[in-house]
């Protein structure tokens, strides 16, 4: 009997983002949050005993040039060197871009995978036989899966690979492969990397993503961590998540369609945020909101949007260690527009008019034709580390646009409500 540790996409030092323009933002907090996930993850080990860590690439974040980064790595590695804890690294396309990846020579503890050909690597006195390939460039495009090798009989056979298997949004299409490709191996379990949203893609065989270890954006919301595998008498018996974040990242739904005033759908809010609260388990919480439901105080929430914020803002101030990420507008009218204008006056017709405005991206090409431009001149990772794929910059831009005619839609309301 024993267990490992499975974990993927560390990014080590790579930025948080979305909190950094506000005055009372957590600063050391967003700075340290990659490395206090990964220290985490090195605690677990230890306390769990594991046999060996698996370590399904990108370990570090691109480029970067600072040795520091590479340093903590090897001291936290040398922490499971000296709990007889073994390391299999299989680098991926943010290590092939790595110079640190290069230049670093790792503890004895640590094997790390070829990049120009599947290898393995036996444990007999586990009877475990390890496969794995890293990426010898970032742009991996070939399917590199289907050169490893078959299982090695009688033992427990386990895949590393950095894949994006035949797609998941918002992730480059690297080392690509199907299910079928990994199922013919004849494996016990896959350990991959790439995608930072866990997934428990097959359970028989095990082909798991563990998702990245420390959120660092609103798209990459919810619990973050590593899985652990134990296994018996040869069989792997239970494969569990195990939170490691340090600061969560949350979308928060909030349904406006019972409050029937603004009071009200502040005090939903309030709740909301409370209950997101107790779900982070005691960690810092960075929320985006997200305001919807059809409410007859739609005209209102918009044409306030920007004092409601500030009073969102307040709420999360005061509940403590809860920062807002953003407000996201996105109620609608309890009853329809041309059923609430009235009598024909020069203010609906403008009004309507700005409802009818053709706000839908092939329109939009045509005014601004600079916006295609702009976003074929935009380098893949600046668009997928937003959470979005290349093509999807209008999409991205439908709620804002959204926003803009409800926001003026409501301020004329109001001013004819005035008068």
């Amino acid at each position: 009997m024993f267990t490992f540790l499975h974990a993927a996409d560390i990014h080590l030092d790579s930025p948080l983002r979305g909190l950094e323009g506000y005055v009372d933002a957590p600063v050391a907090q967003l700075r340290q949050a990659t490395r206090r996930a990964f220290d985490n993850l090195i605690d677990l080990a230890i306390e769990e005993q594991v046999a060996f860590v698996l370590l399904a690439g990108d370990i570090y974040d691109g480029d970067w040039k600072d040795y520091n980064t590479g340093l903590y790595f090897i001291d936290r590695l040398s922490r499971l060197r000296k709990a007889n804890i073994q390391v299999f690294l299989a680098s991926g396309n943010h290590d092939a871009a790595s110079q640190i990846t290069k230049s670093l020579r790792l503890p004895d503890n640590v094997h790390l995978f070829s990049a120009k050909q599947p290898e393995t690597v036996t444990i007999e006195a586990l009877g475990v036989a390890l496969h794995g390939q890293g990426y010898h460039t970032r742009a991996l495009v070939e399917n590199i899966a289907r050169n490893y090798p078959h299982a090695l009989p009688h033992h427990l056979n386990i895949g590393l690979l950095h894949t994006s298997l035949t797609g998941r949004q918002g992730h480059e299409p690297y080392a690509p492969c199907s299910l079928d490709d990994l199922k013919a191996k004849g494996y016990d379990y896959w350990a991959l990397g790439h995608v930072h949203t866990r997934e428990e893609v097959s359970h028989s065989p095990w082909i798991v993503f563990p998702g990245n270890i420390q959120g660092r954006h609103i798209h990459e919301a919810g619990a973050k961590g590593a899985t652990l595998v134990r296994v018996e008498e040869g069989r792997i018996v239970a494969v569990e998540h195990r939170d490691l974040d340090v600061l969560r990242w949350s979308l928060c739904r909030v349904d406006f369609t019972d409050c029937a005033t603004v009071d009200l759908a502040i005090e939903a809010v309030r709740h909301a945020m409370e209950a997101q609260q107790v779900g982070a388990e005691g960690r810092p919480l960075a929320i985006r909101l997200q305001l919807v439901g059809k409410t007859h105080i739609h005209a209102e929430l918009h044409r306030d949007a920007a004092t409601l914020t500030e009073e969102f803002r307040g709420l999360a101030a005061g509940l403590g260690e809860l920062w807002l990420e953003k407000v996201q507008f996105a109620t609608q009218r309890s009853v329809a527009l041309t059923e609430s204008l009235g009598a024909e006056t020069p203010m609906t017709d403008l009004i309507r008019a700005i409802d009818n405005l053709d706000f839908q991206p092939a329109a939009l090409m045509e005014l601004v034709p600079e916006i295609g431009v702009l976003q074929s001149k935009l380098p893949p990772e600046l668009l997928h580390e937003d959470g979005l794929v290349p093509g999807d910059v209008l999409r991205w831009t439908d709620g804002i646009r959204e926003e803009v005619k409800e926001m003026l839609i409501a301020r004329l309301l109001g001013q004819g409500e005035s008068r």
